[in-house]
C-alpha cells in the first residue's frame, strides 16, 4: 500500500517545467531529508539527494516537473491566451478547472474554454480545437481586472487536480507523470538497507521539455550506472488491441527495454529481470515507441553510462486524471531497492 499522505503532497504540489520552485521542490526536499546524508539543489534546480558509499556510483532519476500552461496574452475582456509547456493536448483544456499561479503558494481559479459547439459550423464540430481556439476564463471582465488579480504575461497555470482512490487498488490524480516516480524514488531511499553503493537520488527538472535536468545532473554526478523511473502508457482500455497496449495495470512494474530516447543496456535489462524473478516481484516489459525518459539523457553522458529504467503503468497520461495501480508502484519500489542492494554484483 502506498503512503497516501506523502503521495498526496507530492502529486498536488505545483511545478510546471522550469517552475518547480513553486511548490514541488520543497516537498521533495522535505521527503528525502531523513533518508540520505546530504541534499543539494544544483544551478538548474534539480534536487540531488546523496546517500554516501564507497561502491559503484549510481544515479536514480525521476522528474518532478509536470506539463502545464503559460499565459501569453491577456484579452481586453479578461480572457487568457495560453501556450503549452510540455506535451499538452488542447482538447484536454475544455471545461476543465485550473489553478493560475500568481505567486508561490498563491493561486486563483480558472476554467478552460472554447467556442461552444452549438454555434459552430457542422464541419468545425468534427475538428479538434487548436491553440488559437482555447482560452482560460478567470472571471475577469477586463485586462485591467485580470492584472489586478495578479495575472501577468508568463504566469504559470496547472490543472486543478487532486489524488483520489479509484476502486480497490487504483489511484487517480493530476501529475502522476512523473510524481508517482518521484514517490518511488523517495520510498526506495526510505526502504533501502545494506548497500555499499554511492547513490544519488535525483528529482530532475524540465524533463517534459527535453530531458534537460537529467542532462546537467548526470554531467555533474558522472555515474557508473544510471536508472530512470517514469510512467509508461497503459493502453489496456476498450478499443486498443492487446499488442498495442504497451502495459497493463496491476501486472507489476515495467522493466524498460527501449523507448524513443534510449535502448536500455541489455545486460542491465536481463539482470533486473533475474532480480524480479528471484524475489518474486511482479513485472512486465516496457517497449514504448513514442516518448522518452531521463534515461535518454543519462546514457549519453560523457563517454556513456550503462542505463536501465523502470516504469509505472499509467492510463490517460498528460491529463488531469491519470490512473495507476498501487500494486505496480509497490513492485517498482521493491525492484529498485533490490537493484541498489545488489548493484555490486552487476558486471558490465
Amino acid at each position: 500500500m502506498v503512503d497516501y499522505e506523502l503521495l498526496k503532497k507530492i502529486v498536488e504540489a505545483p511545478g510546471v517545467s522550469g517552475y518547480e520552485f513553486l511548490g514541488v521542490r520543497d516537498v521533495v526536499i522535505e521527503a528525502f531529508k531523513d533518508h540520505v546524508d546530504e541534499i543539494k539543489v544544483d544551478k538548474l534546480g534539480n534536487v540531488i539527494a546523496h546517500k554516501k558509499g564507497d561502491g559503484p556510483k549510481v544515479m536514480l532519476a525521476a522528474h518532478m516537473d509536470q506539463i502545464g500552461l503559460m499565459v501569453t496574452h491577456i484579452e481586453k475582456n479578461g480572457f487568457l491566451r495560453v501556450a503549452p509547456i510540455g506535451g499538452v493536448d488542447p482538447r484536454t483544456l475544455i471545461a476543465q478547472r485550473f489553478k493560475v499561479w500568481i505567486g508561490k503558494d498563491k493561486f486563483i481559479y480558472g476554467v478552460g474554454g472554447s467556442v461552444p459547439p452549438h454555434i459552430q459550423k457542422p464541419e468545425d464540430r468534427k475538428k479538434a480545437p487548436d491553440w488559437d481556439q482555447v482560452f482560460i476564463d478567470i472571471g475577469a471582465e477586463s485586462k485591467e481586472e485580470a492584472e489586478e488579480m495578479g495575472v501577468r504575461i508568463g504566469t504559470i497555470i496547472t490543472w486543478d487536480g487532486r489524488l483520489e482512490r479509484l476502486g480497490k487498488h487504483r489511484l487517480v490524480s493530476i501529475a502522476f507523470d512523473d510524481r508517482i516516480a518521484v514517490y518511488t524514488l523517495v520510498e526506495t531511499a526510505r526502504k533501502l538497507s545494506e548497500t555499499n553503493a554511492d547513490i544519488y537520488f535525483v528529482a530532475t527538472v524540465q524533463e517534459e521539455v527535453g530531458l534537460r535536468g537529467a542532462r546537467t545532473s548526470a554531467f555533474g554526478i558522472d555515474p557508473d550506472y544510471g536508472f530512470a523511473i517514469d510512467v509508461t502508457i497503459a493502453a489496456d482500455v476498450p478499443g486498443t488491441p492487446e499488442h498495442k497496449q504497451v502495459t497493463q495495470l496491476g501486472k507489476g512494474t515495467a522493466i524498460k527495454i527501449m523507448d524513443r530516447s534510449v535502448i536500455c543496456h541489455p545486460t542491465i535489462v536481463r539482470w533486473m529481470e533475474e532480480l524480479a524473478k528471484k524475489y518474486e516481484i511482479p513485472y512486465q516489459w516496457d517497449i514504448l515507441l513514442g516518448g522518452g525518459t531521463d534515461a535518454g539523457a543519462i546514457h549519453l553522458n560523457k563517454a556513456g553510462v550503462p542505463t536501465g529504467a523502470v516504469s509505472v503503468p499509467s492510463r490517460y497520461i498528460h491529463s488531469n486524471a491519470e490512473v495507476v495501480d498501487e500494486r505496480d508502484v509497490d513492485a517498482g519500489v521493491e525492484l529498485m531497492v533490490k537493484v541498489l542492494e545488489h548493484i555490486h554484483e552487476l558486471k558490465i
